[in-house]
């Protein structure tokens, strides 16, 4: 079975004083979650703080999360992501057991573009050290130009799912990846968690940077066509089910040595089931579980993640139907509200992507 590797959290708590504002039981409920190292800049910013996935994180500050999308596309946003798990993978198995987990050609990766994943030791001469330090997501088509301005390294030689160490507005030692989640160019930073206040208020300096929070993030992962693990893919999920067919590399398909190549190779040729499907429709937005029709009313898939788009003032969604019923412009029916409503099955990404790459 091919096994999509899951991000899971793991960063000590700090700033452990909660804000007197909340009532006692939001103070209770706020104890037992984690904070990144910006959680007190987020209130002071006005962050509205959730529950997600074991964190407490901002879902949104004092703009709309409409506003703060679209300042995104248009110039860049600063995103809190350390929640995420960062890791070194090290020994002279490493490659060895990543492409034991994953369908990716690990062994043709070059210096700084390992991938991380999520690691069980095997008892191979492997060894996996978590790395405690914050990550900042710096998203928009002005985000290179922000960043410029506090490295001394050339960010034009820098493309897309790259990264290089470097000091950035005088925090040394960051990792700087050209990455996101957002469809547009942009960088990941990890950051030391002692520097990661100074680094986040260096780049707040720049009137091009906004704090933008979960929702924005999620509506703009969606129009970029970008799956949600636990959501849009899972343990059961198949890179070609996903149509995420390009992470098999050309060497391991010939060799067919990676997880699943029994079941995933004659679904290269073809002989899938299921696929993931971009939609789109008027009317009220499609959510995750909403039941997907046939034009006929028969149930044939279900949405995976779906929202009003900011950018298209259309409602987007993923799911998954038969294969028959993945060609674009299908038209089919989701189940809304317990209504019927006319949905066509589309493209993605919704939103032109903007990854930036050497010409």
């Amino acid at each position: 079975m091919w096994r999509a590797g899951s991000m899971v959290a793991w960063v000590g708590s700090r700033l452990q004083a909660p804000p007197s504002t909340l009532s006692r039981s939001l103070i209770c409920a706020q104890d037992v979650l984690r904070r990144t190292p910006l959680y007190d800049l987020h209130l002071a910013y006005g962050g509205k703080m959730v529950a997600f996935a074991g964190w407490s994180l901002p879902v949104q500050y004092r703009d709309s999360h409409i506003d703060s999308h679209l300042h995104t596309r248009r110039h860049c946003s600063l995103f809190d992501v350390s929640h995420m798990l960062q890791t070194k993978i090290f020994g002279c198995d490493r490659v060895k057991l990543m492409e034991s987990l994953v369908v990716g050609d690990i062994a043709e990766l070059r210096p700084n573009q390992d991938k991380v994943k999520e690691l069980q030791n095997t008892g191979s001469d492997v060894g996996l050290e978590v790395v405690d330090n914050a990550l900042l997501a710096l998203q928009g088509p002005t985000a290179a130009q922000v960043l410029q301005a506090g490295v001394t390294d050339d960010l034009r030689k820098l493309p897309f799912m790259t990264s290089a160490v470097m000091e950035v507005f005088g925090v040394s030692s960051c990792r700087v990846t050209r990455c996101g989640y957002t469809g547009e160019d942009g960088v990941e930073i990890s950051v030391p968690a002692a520097e990661a206040v100074h680094l986040a208020m260096a780049l707040l300096e720049n009137p091009e940077v906004k704090l933008a929070g979960l929702a924005a993030r999620d509506s703009l992962r969606l129009e970029a066509g970008l799956c949600l693990y636990g959501n849009d893919i899972d343990e059961h999920t198949t890179p070609v089910e996903g149509s995420l067919s390009w992470t098999l590399g050309k060497r391991r398909r010939a060799a067919m040595d990676f997880p699943g190549a029994e079941v995933i190779v004659p679904q290269l040729k073809g002989k899938v089931q299921r696929r993931r499907v971009g939609l789109m429709c008027e009317g009220p937005p499609m959510r995750a579980h909403s039941p997907i029709l046939s034009t006929e009313g028969a149930m044939i898939g279900t949405v995976t993640s779906g929202c009003p788009s900011p950018s298209l003032k259309k409602n987007v969604a993923m799911g998954y139907v038969p294969s028959q019923y993945s060609r674009p412009g299908t038209l089919v029916l989701v189940e809304v509200r317990r209504k019927q409503q006319a949905a066509v099955v589309s493209k993605m990404p919704f939103v032109r992507t903007s990854y930036y790459t050497l010409k």
